[in-house]
């Protein structure tokens, strides 16, 4: 089965090599382009396409947070980076703030392959500042053989007989909207109070965590470290492709899940734009796009949800049909987005702060 996956990506990326050669893609020094993201988030071998048809140099660096993102473009981002990847929570008060440049849609005409769903949103109704990359739904896996509980809700995490058992991501933006969906309040809450019985939550569910990492908590769960992960949809399809669909499931959890989109942003002052707005094109590209989605499953073992229609459609049905990607419609359906919380931010700071200082 994996000599027939690698051949799909072979045959991707030997059409892309073709396309270069017709367009006369070649090796000049065309400049530099460089990207703050997450990691294990791109194919390498999508990366090295783009500098040979290009010429342009792609400098990598990653980030472990999405509050690092936010807080590399407030702070100046521009003067190190072209592209930085926040999620969509964070977008308004970036845009308020003037801390990125516009985008240039004329040298940017793949964005059409977007959905229409991820155009002309509320936070950039004229599609001048971001372009959607990934989408993370964000959910509870389970070992049905070493789980000690049902899980279909929140609550069910705090369970005692899970001490030490969940694997998580990390992340105030993704723990305490649980938390506060767990207690019915809005999992975008500004109001003190809420945020504080949101803390206390999480103090409860802190000893029954084995580990908090945004990059790789699934391998907690497949050395066998953890019975239980709140994982991004990636991390979850890595967990598959180890331990398979006998060991693991997906809860269906009557709780809304969280859905984010990691955006792709030029911050102000950019030293490379021109370069930047290529890169978006060319990822954006319908068959670079599945190219890349293939890539990152043969290398990382990670597929996610993607927002490039003319991407999706390229896909082999074993994308479509994936476990982490085909959880149930009704999950899909019962979700909820983050929002930017304006000064309420600081709340959640001196909280999460306080909280991840009690477990060092």
């Amino acid at each position: 089965m994996k000599h027939a996956k690698k051949l799909v990506a072979v045959v991707l990326i030997g059409v892309m090599t073709l396309a270069f050669t017709a367009c006369g893609g070649g090796s000049s020094d065309n400049g530099e382009v460089n990207i703050y993201m997450w990691s294990d988030y791109i194919s390498s071998d999508v990366i090295s396409a783009f500098e040979e048809e290009t010429g342009i140099k792609v400098n990598m660096s990653y980030m472990s947070t999405s509050e690092e993102a936010a807080a590399k473009i407030t702070s100046g981002g521009g003067s190190e980076y072209d592209i930085i990847m926040p999620c969509d929570a964070d977008m308004t008060s970036l845009i308020e703030g003037g801390y990125l440049e516009e985008i240039n849609l004329d040298n940017v005409p793949n964005w059409e392959n977007l959905g229409d769903a991820y155009k002309n949103r509320e936070f950039d109704p004229e599609n001048k500042y971001a372009i959607p990359y990934l989408m993370n739904y964000v959910y509870v896996v389970y070992n049905k053989e070493t789980c000690p509980v049902e899980i279909t809700k929140y609550e069910d995490l705090l369970d005692s007989k899970l001490k030490g058992q969940i694997a998580s991501v990390t992340g105030q933006r993704n723990l305490f909207p649980i938390a506060l969906v767990a207690l019915g309040y809005d999992p975008n809450s500004k109001d003190d109070q809420e945020i504080k019985e949101a803390y206390e939550w999480l103090q409860k569910l802190m000893p029954n965590i084995a580990g908090l990492d945004s990059d790789s908590a699934e391998t907690m769960m497949i050395n066998g470290a953890a019975s239980v992960g709140f994982f991004f949809d990636g991390q979850a399809a890595r967990a598959f492709e180890e331990l398979g669909t006998d060991k693991l499931a997906v809860a269906e959890l009557t709780d809304p899940i969280q859905l984010g989109v990691d955006e792709m942003v030029i911050p102000k002052d950019a030293k490379n734009k021109e370069n930047a707005e290529k890169f978006l094109n060319y990822i954006l590209d319908a068959d670079n796009g599945a190219a890349n989605l293939q890539g990152m499953r043969e290398e990382f073992g990670s597929y996610y949800t993607c927002p490039n229609t003319a991407a999706v459609e390229k896909m082999p049905d074993e994308y479509k049909e994936a476990p982490a990607i085909a959880i149930p419609e009704k999950m899909k359906e019962n979700y909820f987005l983050q929002l930017d919380i304006g000064d309420a931010a600081k709340v959640y700071d001196s909280y999460w702060t306080k909280l991840m200082s009690e477990e060092q």
